[in-house]
């Protein structure tokens, strides 16, 4: 629906007789003149301004036309349920011409709809996909939630159901609701964002396999931790929630995914916040397996942003060092800091960002992807964590001292995919080793919450 806030110009329903009349007055009582001189001339200055913009659109107006005609012309420039449609059908027309890029192998189908950097943000998406085994996406249902129109900006909210076949004939069915944002450019509805908080349901397998794709997008572990490790569906690792954390440090060996072909993927960072909250700012390193050729990269991330990846260049066995700072407390600047020790490539960027310090992790994720949920975890054989440190209450500390609890990733039939060691007597190292579980998605076996996904 349209914002109430809208310009009553816009509003079909819209007076302008009710417009131009003064406040109440007592019976009898006679506007000054002056006050009726200002509800007139402020009429007309909206009539002009009406009248301008219907020559803007083409819209013509014999000459001598009497006032009611052209108030009558003016009320529905842009009514707002025509405003609903118009967003309504560029996000349609987008679905359809992502599906369509991805299909026919040319990303330029989705550049009609999208800002420009959206569009490049959806190329990289049909890439990665593409990379990993994926043939074809499928809305199969959409439901609209809210639409509220301000000015040049608008925001739609929907769930929808997408359904992604993979090269080797599986087929994986998600849902998740999605938050557009738009933007009114050259007098057409762009859209300059999608947004995927926590989604509606779990994926499922519409038929046998998991799909492979995407960046990182986290699924906590169980706010409640139960002894000896907590589970999650898709992190392994640890992570720490007594305190307000305010920084987060670790280093690791970028891993070689080994096996048999099979694709997948998996991300090593470390974060602030997530566990027992919906925000999350995090930085690391990916690593992805298509079968056929492997791929590494570093990225940065602000829940509920999607990812972004950084120009630090990685490759199996780099040393690779993590920091994420609060300048100053209570602030939300954060300087989040990516070092390649083994070539010496390093990014640094300062953000704003609003974090409930709840919590700090060091973690191996298999990411999940708004268009095909968790995805299947590759065989990285495992990866050593050092170093790792947090700032706690103005502290800084150690893992031991600052009570993180190991996690256990398991899949959709509980068996362990990546396991976490004790951590080591220095207090700031530990392993994670992934175990020869198949790596299944679906509804079943989740002991933690359900994945938050682009």
């Amino acid at each position: 629906m349209a914002n109430s806030n809208q310009d009553p110009m816009h509003d079909p329903d819209y007076q302008p007789d009710a417009q131009a009349t003064p406040s109440p007055r007592p019976p009898g009582a006679t506007p000054s003149p002056s006050t009726r001189s200002s509800h007139r001339l402020g009429w007309l200055a909206a009539v002009v301004i009406a009248l301008a913009a219907l020559v803007a659109v083409g819209v013509t107006v014999p000459p001598g036309a009497p006032l009611h005609h052209l108030v009558a012309a003016v009320a529905p420039i842009v009514p707002a349920d025509s405003q609903a449609a118009a967003i309504q059908a560029v996000i349609q027309r987008a679905n359809q011409e992502q599906a369509q890029a991805l299909a026919q192998g040319d990303p330029s189908l989705m550049s009609d709809t999208a800002t420009a950097a959206y569009y490049r943000e959806l190329v990289q998406t049909n890439q990665q996909l593409a990379a990993q085994g994926v043939t074809s996406i499928n809305l199969v249902r959409l439901t609209w939630g809210s639409i509220n129109v301000t000015g040049t900006n608008a925001t739609a909210t929907t769930d929808e159901t997408w359904t992604t076949t993979f090269n080797d004939g599986t087929t994986a069915e998600s849902t998740d609701p999605n938050i557009y944002t738009l933007v009114l450019q050259g007098g057409k509805w762009l859209i300059a964002a999608d947004q995927h908080p926590t989604p509606s349901a779990a994926p499922t397998p519409a038929s046998g396999g998991t799909p492979p794709a995407a960046q990182p997008t986290p699924l906590p572990p169980s706010a409640s931790a139960p002894s000896p490790q907590d589970s999650s569906r898709n992190w392994a690792g640890y992570a720490a929630t007594s305190g307000t954390f305010t920084g987060v440090t670790g280093t690791w060996i970028v891993p070689q995914p080994v096996g048999s072909g099979g694709a997948g993927v998996g991300a090593t960072w470390v974060g602030i916040g997530g566990v027992t909250s919906t925000d999350l700012i995090q930085a690391g390193t990916q690593d992805v397996s298509s079968g056929n050729q492997d791929q590494f990269q570093t990225w940065i991330e602000m829940l509920p942003q999607a990812s972004q990846q950084v120009p630090v260049a990685v490759v199996p066995g780099d040393s690779v060092t993590v920091s994420i700072n609060e300048q100053g407390a209570g602030t939300g600047v954060w300087q989040i800091s990516i070092k390649n020790n083994t070539n010496g490539q390093s990014y640094q960027q300062t953000v704003n960002y609003a974090s409930s310090e709840s919590s700090a992790e060091w973690i191996e994720e298999a990411p999940s992807s708004g268009r095909g949920g968790i995805l299947p975890l590759d065989n990285f054989g495992s990866v050593s964590f050092s170093g790792a440190t947090a700032i706690r209450n103005g502290q800084t500390v150690d893992l031991s001292q600052a009570g993180a609890q190991p996690i256990t990733m398991i899949n959709a039939n509980n068996q362990a995919l990546a396991v976490s060691s004790a951590i080591a007597s220095d207090g700031k190292s530990f392993t994670v080793s992934r175990t020869s579980a198949a790596s299944t998605t679906g509804r079943g076996g989740s002991l933690g919450r359900p994945p938050r996904s682009r």
